[in-house]
């Protein structure tokens, strides 16, 4: 009978991307509040906030909006930091950075983010998700998220949008504006030294004043130390020799890994327009943005091979001892990505109507150049062991020393990856006024896109040759001995160079591994080409304090995807040999509705579909067939019948706009997704894979489940309390809460556990709290920002499902504006020290907890 469990998932997803749709005027974020929109001030938020509160206010569908003010406010690195604490926002972490940004609890992998109202490329090679990270929050001028999609936006957009927008000289409406700014820092945890630097120089020039150019420049250097305890994902009951199970749960790894890394970020903007007069504007955008991450990662692991009563002695609840592995690892890793678009556009009359036009060339490239691992391991029963899960992180001590000879290399890899994305795209949208209303019209346009996407990984690794001789002795030396503040012993380390090169002095000593190298050398590999052929119609409609916005688009995508076909007799240099090409066409309604009750009381409603197409490696036709596997082959493929996500959401909002730029909002959200994509396995099922017939395999693919709702709740405050005496009217708060749940169901026969699951990446509570003081050029801000556990992988059932724990980190920022023109800063992040933990089943099952520390920088601003 044919049994199907549950491995993991790619879930629910989307998050950011926006092509914004402003209320009184289409014009792009960036050009809504001109004037200084650019400053990158570190006091004098006021402004900022003021427009962020506008763009809200004034938009037709529903939207949360930051300028380059609010950016520079808090110590956020990059957009996905700056965006965090925007309500119904939360982030994937990196390194204690923010690097995806989720709304409301949607995975970011089916994700449309643009920059500048165009697309933009992802250099991630196992999905859509674009690395926020890679874009410094210096270089920017406003991010606009969207949360309900209007007819003129991409329909790729689940969970929302964003907009990245880079400043153009109109947008300051200076002669001359220049911006400089220099930090330097200190991380706890290391005693490293972050520094950054940027500057931004532009203006409008010209006999008329009609020509305009920015020149933008940012370079930070960080290192990071990052400490993580591993635990286990596979917590186990002992059981007596007879089988009869004791009932006490033990881990099966605990590991010590020591990061090491050294974060470089660099970024450039060149932006020119040209207006020659009121109504036409010609402009031309190029960005570039480089992320280089070379790390070293040293790890100690303890591996318990067995649960037998023979193997763990003296067991109580919390404690006992039991004979195992040590292993000594070291990990290199370099990585190299980088962004590259040149942008061009212009808007123009055209009879009684406004025609906008706007094309880009842009490609993301994400290198790997080395990602190698040395693991050189003792006996399975070399080590005693004792240990003490009383608490948590919990303790397993060796009470026996093996000589570093006892430590003898099991494998060593050698990955390289390289994935990039090259994107052509065109738009043009034309808007005509109606005789209907106030002020009312029709827009429609259409869009092209196309992308390229390929990823080669070359994957290799080795096994000690027989007879020879490479133990940690050939390589190891004595680092630093602490960990966790002196709660651990680290152990011997293996350094990296000093192992390749006693390899090189050394022929012979390993011996490729072929069997084992094939599968993560191919199954990874495909060539995908994807086009969209996008129109729409949309009307505005205004009638008094209401508005409606009515519309409809078509998307037709073209699919050309090849992959691999693998067997054991495959070549590791094997090419393309397995092809399929796909098209379909989805139309996506949509209805936003405004009613301004008074100018300070506002409602919104929204109906809207979006899509979320699959991510490549699950739509590549690649087979990969492994015999060595018991009971049964496994048999891992991609399935290019996998169905897009289809979404239908609704959204209702009340706002109320407080005097002195403050609100009060209130709204709810659901969301009805068909077709959500799963990866399961398939047990003992009969076919025909890569060229061979099995008539008993393991079937691993991604698949459709029938359905999955979410709904939620999101609760925003910003107050300044200008209604106090002076000086406290220096006080001021911004506050907001979400709530999100959710389930998904299978719709396959056989098949419960997914009934009612949690999604992925959904924690139910999140929310930022932000308490400030700005008065007479001082100003201090001091956030806090939540959110609650998510699901991050399915297991077979609830008690080997894995979640990310709860995260509550705290930040500092403290400025003083001596003139205008000059500004001192301090701030500090995560001062809660506040870690990433995961575990499985329940919050004592740890499987790692990585901690950052604190870091404080401080630094001066010149404005001119």
């Amino acid at each position: 009978m044919m049994q199907k469990y549950w491995m993991a998932g790619a879930c629910l997803a989307a998050m950011l991307m926006a092509d914004a749709a402003f209320a009184a005027d289409p014009a792009p974020a960036a050009d809504i509040g001109a004037g200084d929109a650019g400053d990158i001030v570190v006091t004098g938020t006021r402004q900022g906030e003021a427009k962020a509160i506008s763009t809200k206010k004034e938009a037709l569908n529903i939207v949360e909006a930051l300028y380059a003010n609010d950016v520079g406010k808090l110590p956020d690195q990059n957009v996905a930091e700056a965006v965090k604490r925007l309500p119904g926002l939360t982030v994937a972490n990196d390194q204690g950075e923010g690097r995806y940004v989720v709304i409301r609890g949607i995975n970011p992998n089916l994700v449309n983010v643009t920059l500048n109202g165009l697309t933009l490329p992802a250099p991630e090679p196992d999905g859509r998700q674009v690395k926020l990270d890679d874009i410094p929050s210096a270089l920017i001028s406003s991010v606009v998220v969207t949360k309900a999609i209007t007819a003129d936006q991409d329909a790729n957009a689940i969970g929302g949008a964003v907009d990245i927008r880079t400043l153009g000289a109109f947008d300051r409406n200076k002669s001359f504006f220049l911006d400089a700014r220099a930090a330097y820092g200190w991380a706890k945890l290391g005693e490293n030294h972050p520094w950054e630097g940027d500057a931004q120089v532009g203006g409008i020039f010209g006999s008329d004043g009609q020509f305009g150019a920015v020149l933008s420049f940012n370079y930070s250097k960080r290192p990071i130390e990052s400490e993580n305890f591993q635990g286990s994902a596979n917590w186990r009951a002992t059981a007596t020799a007879a089988g009869v199970t004791r009932g006490f749960v033990v881990p099966d790894n605990y590991g010590l890994r020591d990061y090491n890394l050294t974060r470089k970020r660099l970024g450039a903007v060149a932006n020119f327009d040209w207006h020659p007069d009121d109504v036409t504007k010609v402009w031309l955008r190029t960005s570039y943005s480089k992320f280089d991450d070379n790390e070293v990662r040293d790890q100690n692991l303890i591996e318990n091979q067995t649960f037998s009563a023979a193997q763990i002695a003296a067991q109580t609840a919390t404690t006992g001892s039991f004979t195992g592995r040590g292993s000594i690892r070291i990990r290199r890793r370099i990585e190299k990505d980088n962004t590259k678009s040149v942008q061009s556009g212009g808007t123009f009359q055209l009879g009684t109507g406004t025609l906008d036009i706007s094309g880009a060339f842009t490609r993301a490239t994400k290198k790997d150049p080395l990602r190698s691992e040395y693991n050189i391991r003792t006996g399975g029963t070399a080590l005693t062991v004792n240990y003490d899960l009383t608490n948590s992180p919990f303790v397993m001590t060796a009470t026996n020393t093996p000589a570093l000879t006892a430590y003898t290399l099991n494998s060593v890899n050698y990955d390289r990856r390289l994935a990039v994305e090259t994107l052509w795209q065109g738009r043009a949208d034309y808007t005509l006024p109606i005789g209907l209303g106030d002020e009312s019209n029709i827009k429609f346009g259409g869009k092209y896109l196309d992308r390229h996407k390929t990823n080669n990984r070359d994957y290799e690794t080795y096994s000690l040759t027989a007879g020879r001789t490479f133990t940690l002795a050939n390589a190891a030396y004595t680092g630093s001995t602490t960990f966790y503040d002196g709660d651990y012993a680290f152990g011997p380390r293996i350094s990296y160079d000093t192992a390749q090169a006693y390899l090189a002095a050394n022929p012979g000593t390993i011996t490729l591994n072929r069997a084992s190298s094939i599968a993560n050398a191919l199954a990874n590999d495909y060539d995908a080409k994807e086009r969209i052929a996008a129109g729409y119609v949309m009307a505005t409609l205004k009638f008094g304090g209401l508005t409606l916005l009515p519309g409809v688009r078509i998307e037709n995508t073209r699919d050309k995807v090849r992959g691999k076909l693998i067997t054991a007799a495959s070549a590791l240099d094997q090419g393309f040999n397995s092809s399929v090409s796909k098209s379909y066409t989805d139309f996506f309604p949509s209805l936003s509705a405004k009613f301004s009750v008074t100018p300070a009381f506002v409602l919104r409603g929204a109906v809207t579909t979006a899509i979320g197409r699959p991510n490549y490696p699950d739509l590549s036709p690649y087979q990969s067939v492994d015999t060595t596997t018991t009971p049964r082959p496994t048999i891992t493929l991609g399935n290019p019948d996998v169905k897009p996500y289809k979404a239908v959401s609704a959204d209702i909002a009340a706002e109320y706009y407080l005097p002195g730029s403050g609100i009060v909002s209130l709204g709810f959200f659901y969301k009805h997704l068909k077709n959500p994509i799963y990866t399961l396995t398939v047990i003992n099922t009969s076919g025909t894979f890569a060229g061979q017939t099995f008539a008993n395999a393991d079937l691993v693919q991604a698949q459709n489940l029938d359905h999955a709702n979410l709904k939620g709740i999101e609760a925003n405050l910003q107050k300044r309390f200008d209604f106090l005496p002076s000086p406290l009217d220096g006080f001021g708060i911004a506050a907001n809460y979400t709530r999100v749940t959710g389930h998904a169901t299978s719709g396959l026969t056989g098949v419960s556990r997914i009934t009612d699951a949690p999604l992925f990446l959904q924690s139910k509570n999140s929310g930022t709290v932000q308490v400030f003081y700005e008065k007479y050029g001082a100003a201090i801000r001091v956030a806090y920002t939540y959110r609650s556990k998510y699901l991050d992988t399915l297991g077979t059932d609830a008690s080997t499902d894995q979640y990310t724990d709860h995260n509550g980190q705290l930040d500092v920022n403290a400025s003083y504006q001596v003139s205008p023109q000059l500004t001192f800063f301090a701030n500090a992040t995560n001062l809660t020290d506040a870690a990433w933990r995961r575990f499985v089943g329940v919050k004592n099952q740890l499987i790692e907890r990585e901690r950052y520390d604190y870091t404080v920088r401080w630094g001066a601003q010149l404005h001119f």
